[in-house]
């Protein structure tokens, strides 16, 4: 019997059309003789689809055609522990469910699917999932949190500060002052809690600094500013596993067109290419030198840098670890991790011989893996504190 994995892709974030490309390459790289896949879709409305018809990239180009031929469903567990993916509404006749799924697979980028949300839903269905729990999910992507724990760990990270954007409204020329005394201009300004470069903008000024911070509070309301390296090389690394073993893939040198790697470099300066699967290749398209042009003992302080940082925020799946390299002081800073990446970094793990199938199998392993030991723990205690009262509600002092 095939496992039935239901690829939740979409949802509410600025990254939407990225989860797009990237599910519909990790569907088509599943091998169907051992998964039968269900594409969910979470509309921009909040609303979840499934249906053929979803695993065409071409389709989402007319979103009203799209939701006509796809249906509208709730993913509810029934009394015996099982998933369904209930048909909403339900009919007053005929099947009342589309189908029943085994694994979630989330390939949502950023806010309410890469931040722990989805995970937490997850977690209450109390299904296995594919990628990090809402601890690791949460903290990876909270570039504030993240950095803390990086720093508490001695992992390299970039002079920085972070504020909300009620004190850059209420006290702006403070924030600047700040800025100019701790970082020192040039700086790059990037909202907290976002990937795929979206937000993010630099500054050598403080009539820059303001424009910058004004674009990132459009997309969060915590604001990260970090010094800028201006002589750098970027250069990422993936890691597969959990918190028991890591491995670390290939580097890749990317290749921006200005100091730093845009929304725009990422996913649209090639968006008209197409992969086998019928997908626009997204992240895969970047402009990028595989292995990285650096020496093997850079590459090998990155690689354990990597999976230092994937172990000590707890992260699981596979996961893509960003770094800067200062070439003037010849110094490797970690940038930040995506802990759902796009493409699901698959390219990194291609050069190992690792293909993109192989690379889903064992995420799928890896989710029905924490969920035996999970099964394992106790989460309930056997009693029943209301015994014990014979009488009415009332108020207790301590």
């Amino acid at each position: 019997m095939k496992t039935r994995v239901g690829v939740i892709f979409g949802g509410m974030s600025v990254e939407h059309e990225v989860s797009v490309i990237s599910a519909l390459q990790a569907i088509n790289a599943l091998d169907k003789d051992k998964y039968e896949v269900y594409p969910l879709y979470i509309s921009k409305d909040r609303d979840w689809y499934t249906g053929e018809n979803l695993m065409e990239i071409s389709n989402y180009q007319n979103q009203k055609e799209l939701f006509q031929n796809a249906q509208k469903v709730q993913v509810v567990r029934d009394s015996e522990g099982k998933v369904h993916l209930q048909k909403d509404p339900q009919p007053k006749f005929g099947k009342k469910t589309v189908g029943e799924i085994d694994v979630a697979f989330p390939v949502i980028h950023g806010t309410y699917g890469e931040d722990g949300i989805l995970q937490g839903f997850l977690e209450l269905l109390n299904i296995p999932y594919v990628g990090c729990d809402v601890l690791s999910s949460a903290t990876g992507m909270d570039k504030v949190v993240m950095k803390h724990i990086f720093r508490d760990w001695d992992i390299p990270i970039l002079e920085y500060i972070s504020f909300y954007s009620s004190q850059w409204q209420n006290d702006r020329d403070a924030v600047g002052k700040k800025v100019e005394t701790e970082l020192s201009y040039p700086v790059i300004v990037k909202p907290a809690n976002l990937g795929s470069s979206v937000g993010i903008s630099k500054a050598a000024n403080f009539e820059e600094l303001e424009e910058a911070v004004e674009l990132a509070t459009e997309f969060a309301s915590k604001i990260v500013v970090e010094r800028m390296v201006t002589n750098m090389k970027e250069v990422n690394c993936s890691v597969l596993g959990d918190y028991e073993t890591a491995e670390a893939s290939v580097l890749e040198e990317v290749l921006g067109s200005d100091e730093f790697l845009s929304y725009q470099d990422k996913y649209q300066s090639g968006g008209g290419s197409k992969d086998g699967g019928g997908a626009s290749k997204g992240m895969e398209s970047t402009n990028r030198i595989i292995p990285a042009e650096i020496s093997s003992e850079q590459t090998e302080e990155i690689q354990t840098i990597a999976k230092k940082a994937f172990q000590v925020l707890g992260c699981n799946g596979v996961s893509r670890i960003d770094f800067i390299i200062d070439q003037d002081q010849n110094k490797v800073y970690i940038n930040e991790i995506n802990t759902i990446p796009g493409s699901l970094s698959f390219y990194l793990w291609d050069p190992s011989g690792k293909d993109f199938t192989q690379l889903t199998d064992e995420l799928i392993k890896l989710a029905l893996k924490r969920m035996r030991e999970r099964e394992k723990l106790m989460f309930s205690i056997d009693s029943n504190l209301f015994s014990s009262h014979s009488g009415g509600l009332k108020g207790s002092k301590n």
